[in-house]
């Protein structure tokens, strides 16, 4: 028996953003069919609270993946030469539970999020929405960036993060890479004015998006704040808008931006209108008119691991990409 093993590089070569944002749309329509199993992930900390070790299993009925998600996450890491995130994702057969595959979860997170957001844009952005704004410059930015492309026409640009020579840093290599010209703002207001397009992707625990901000007609995918106890948006940001997630078990535990706005009396459970799943089915209305400002809180789900795994280990089998290592076999071969 053979395993797929798939590094980062691998990886991004073989997921394309367009590919994967329709494998998201159908995943979370998966999901919404009622058609997988999910729990709510687990997360290990170190006894110093320093780091944490995260568990994301789960299957998906159609296309059939049966796996988990296995990343750490270790703060203290920023400014040294390990990523802050690191991890696997492991695909078992569904009949006999035979290992397939193990990928690298980095590069599995980082277009998979943003292809969610990118379906979700398609399905509730104005279809005249092009002015983007991006709040962060990190991986997240550079992805959402590429799903934004493939989501909407875009006509403006603006990025804006903490700190100003990865913003520059960004603005300049990403503007190349698309041939765009990106503006880079002095503060997350000045990007934010008048956009109807809107990407949240910082590390913040304190709001970076005020609602006030925000424009008649805007959308914004708010994918920083995936803890109970951080945000990215003010609880005026949450309460102008008509907000969809995901997952709504994973929503009404760990998202920050929905809880503590809930919390400050905000906003109550009911604002909460449902999964994105049920707006692909066409069983849940997204927008309602023009000036709607549309939020979709991500918190990002096995199931979209899953389906880029099963579509990259489809992939592998095709194009032999990627190393294919021997495992073991049944028992006595």
């Amino acid at each position: 028996m053979k395993v797929l093993f798939m590094n980062e590089r691998e990886v991004y070569a073989q997921l394309e953003m367009a590919m994967c944002m329709d494998l998201m749309r159908d995943a979370l329509a998966t999901l919404a069919r009622g058609e997988a199993v999910l729990p709510l992930r687990n997360m290990v900390w170190l006894p110093d609270r320093s780091g944490l070790l995260g568990l994301m299993p789960g299957y998906l009925g159609a296309p059939q993946a049966f796996g988990l998600k296995v990343v750490s996450v270790m703060p203290g890491n920023h400014g040294t030469g390990y990523d802050s995130h690191q991890g696997v994702v492991m695909l078992f057969g569904v009949r006999h539970g035979e290992p397939l595959a193990i990928l690298d979860a980095n590069a599995i997170t980082a277009v998979r999020t943003a292809a969610v957001s990118g379906a979700v844009t398609r399905a509730l952005a104005r279809e005249d929405a092009g002015d983007l704004a991006l709040l962060g410059s990190g991986v997240q930015a550079r992805t959402h960036l590429e799903a934004m492309l493939a989501a909407r026409r875009l006509r403006r640009v603006r990025v804006w993060s903490r700190t100003r020579a990865n913003t520059e840093k960004f603005a300049r290599e990403q503007g190349a890479r698309h041939g765009l010209d990106i503006e880079v703002c002095a503060d997350a207001e000045s990007a934010v004015r008048g956009a109807d397009l809107v990407c949240t992707t910082t590390s913040a625990r304190e709001p970076v998006l005020l609602g006030r901000w925000l424009a008649a007609g805007a959308h914004v995918n708010a994918v920083g704040a995936c803890f109970a106890a951080s945000r990215e948006l003010d609880s005026e940001a949450v309460a102008r808008s008509r907000l969809f997630t995901d997952r709504l078990e994973s929503c009404r535990a760990e998202a920050g931006d929905f809880l503590l706005a809930r919390g400050e009396g905000a906003v109550t459970d009911d604002h909460l209108l449902g999964e994105v799943g049920d707006v692909f089915l066409g069983k849940l209305r997204g927008r309602t008119g023009p000036d709607d400002i549309t939020l979709f809180e991500s918190l990002g789900i096995a199931v979209e691991d899953l389906a880029s795994a099963h579509a990259l280990l489809a992939r592998a089998r095709e194009s032999g990409a990627g190393q294919w290592l021997d495992w073991g076999g049944p028992a006595g071969v």
